[in-house]
This record gives C-alpha cells, sequence and structure tokens, in this order.
C-alpha cells in the first residue's frame, strides 16, 4: 500500500521529501508548491497536521440544488474552469436524500475551504432555513450568491435581470397578438419567481390590463411541475405561457400537445436559461437565455477578491438576458383552444 507522503507527491507532481517539508512546516518550497500540497491533502481526504490546520486551502465549494436542470451543470463548468484559472479547486455539492446545504456547509468547513459559491437552493428560498449563511459569516468565509436572492443575508449576489427577462418574453408574445398571455413559476418563497411575477404584473400594467389570478401558476421546478400547472393554465384558456425555466417550458409543451394542442399553433411557449439541446427539442424552444459565463466569472471574480482581502460589499449585479426566439413561439390563435 502506497504511504501518504507518497500518495501525495504523486498527485502534485513533486517528490516525497518537498510533501514531508511542507508537512513538517520547513522552509525551502515554494509558497504555490505548498498550497497544492495543503489542497492535494484536503482532496484526497488526508487529515492536515495539527501546526496546519489553521490555514485554508485552495478548494471552493459550489454548492447547486440539483444537476436534472441543464443550466446547473454548465454553470459548474463556468465556475469551476474560472476558479481552476486561479488555481483553486472546486468541491461540488448538491442536494441528496438525506443531506441537505447545512450538512454540506458543515463538511465543507472541516475541509478548511477558502470560499463558496452557492446557485440557488436555501439562499433563494425565503422560507428556508438559512442558519449555515451565518455559520459561514462567523468563520469570516468569503461567500458570493448567483441568482436572485434572499437580501438579508448580506453576501454579494451575481443574477440575471428577472425583470427584462419577462419584460423581453412578454414584449415578444404581446407583438403576436397574444392577450391572455400566462406566467408559470417556481414555489412561492422563490425570490426569483417573485421577481419575475412582480415584473409580468407590472407588463401587464404598463398595457393598461391587469392579468387574471388563474393565469398565473406556481409549481415545483422540473418537467413534472411543469406538466401539471399547465393543465391549470390551459383550462384557465392562456394563448401564451412564459416560465421561469426550460425544463418546466418542456412540460408546458407536453401537457399541450396531451391535450391535442398544438406548438405553437395553439399555445406559445417560453422557457428561461437556454440549456443545452433546447435548439433540438420539437418545436425548438423559444427562450430567455441568461449570459451564464459572464455571471459565472463575475462570481469567482468577486469570491477571489474577498480571499485576497478585499471588502464584500453587500450587493447585486445583475445581467442582462437575451431573448433567443425559435419554434414554439407564434401569431396567436383567434380563439382561445
Amino acid at each position: 500500500m502506497k504511504s501518504k507522503l507518497s500518495v501525495v507527491a504523486h498527485h502534485v507532481g513533486v517528490s516525497e521529501a518537498t510533501v514531508s517539508r511542507v508537512l513538517n512546516d520547513r522552509p525551502g518550497v515554494s509558497t504555490a508548491t505548498r498550497l497544492a500540497v495543503l489542497t492535494a491533502l484536503d482532496v484526497l481526504g488526508y487529515e492536515r497536521p495539527t501546526q496546519l490546520r489553521g490555514e485554508r486551502a485552495r478548494l471552493i465549494g459550489l454548492v447547486l440544488p440539483e444537476l436534472q436542470n441543464p443550466i446547473f451543470p454548465a454553470l459548474a463548468e463556468v465556475v469551476g474552469g474560472a476558479l481552476a484559472q486561479r488555481g483553486f479547486t472546486p468541491l461540488l455539492c448538491t442536494r441528496t436524500a438525506g443531506l441537505g446545504e447545512a450538512n454540506h456547509v458543515g463538511a465543507l468547513l472541516d475541509q478548511h475551504v477558502s470560499g463558496v459559491v452557492f446557485a440557488g437552493g436555501h439562499c433563494a428560498q425565503a422560507d428556508a432555513s438559512h442558519e449555515h449563511f451565518a455559520q459561514l459569516r462567523e468563520r469570516g468565509v468569503p461567500v458570493v450568491l448567483l441568482n436572485a436572492s434572499v437580501e438579508e443575508l448580506g453576501f454579494p449576489q451575481v443574477a440575471t435581470d428577472d425583470a427584462v427577462a419577462v419584460a423581453q418574453a412578454f414584449a415578444h408574445l404581446d407583438t403576436l397578438g397574444h392577450r391572455r398571455i400566462g406566467l408559470l413559476v417556481g414555489p412561492e418563497d422563490h425570490v426569483p419567481s417573485r421577481r419575475k411575477l412582480a415584473a409580468f404584473t407590472r407588463q401587464y400594467a404598463l398595457r393598461g390590463r391587469e392579468p387574471r389570478p388563474e393565469w398565473v401558476a406556481h409549481t415545483m421546478f422540473g418537467l413534472e411541475g411543469g406538466h401539471a400547472a399547465a393543465e391549470r393554465l390551459l383550462e384557465a384558456g392562456v394563448t401564451g405561457v412564459v416560465c421561469a425555466s426550460d425544463p418546466l417550458a418542456l412540460g408546458v409543451v407536453r401537457a399541450a400537445r396531451r391535450a391535442g394542442l398544438d406548438v405553437p399553433g395553439d399555445l406559445s411557449v417560453i422557457g428561461f436559461d437556454d440549456s443545452v439541446f433546447l435548439n433540438c427539442t420539437r418545436p425548438p424552444l423559444t427562450t430567455v437565455r441568461q449570459p451564464i459565463e459572464a455571471i459565472g466569472r463575475t462570481a469567482v471574480s468577486l469570491l477571489a477578491g474577498q480571499i485576497d482581502g478585499a471588502p464584500a460589499a453587500p450587493g447585486e449585479l445583475l445581467f442582462e438576458p437575451e431573448l433567443v426566439v425559435r419554434g414554439s413561439t407564434g401569431p396567436a390563435p383567434q380563439r382561445p383552444a
């Protein structure tokens, strides 16, 4: 069986003697090599020597609510790549059965991470527990939040402008002649969904109208949630639906087809995110594209600044999305199907 020295040396690409110098806190090792050895210890699951436990590793926690929605793996790829370019190693954490965000944060603190990036999850849910965020603040761990989050958390935020996204989608359907436009969003305590609902109501008001209550539906994110909620929207007679995610939009398309309706002949559908392969769906999905490259890299830049000692300025940077018109939207039918 290989010794710890041998395994770490092979992982980092240095000699066992160099690893020994780092573990014994001896001089003669560059700062970069020293950090690489300490990071390897954490990644490989070895316990640091007592005298080195106070130092933070070059590890960054990346906490995602799920991986089924393609937007989250895409964000992970951007953030992970930007972190690697700065010499950090990302530790991916996703919510699984019996292991929630608080558990992940505890494990990340045990690994002496240098910072944490949250993309959705509890930070975006007003009614969720936020105690683990207070724990991170008490420990002085740098944190950046991706997408709209609960303001009281006080961490820097980077997000897509939900109001602009809804305005783009609504204007597109309005131009096509739709007057019975519905909105499909996530749970009622979901902050980005709240923002989309406020913007949706505002778009109607700007046109001197207001939406009927039954034209707005809340559901759990995912294909099945979109399908179930779409049935209620179809019964309400909407001719176009603006959705808070691409999986929700695909659920609406599926529900419309099972009801014998044509998309976009009888119902126009708009998603949100512009996930991979959406141009391959039938019909190709019109959606609002999130600028995930800019969002992810900006989040890493803000986090790296905090790690280097820059003050964490609470606030939010908003990025403008882009409407991508494909085949799931068309002129409003002369009468609701």
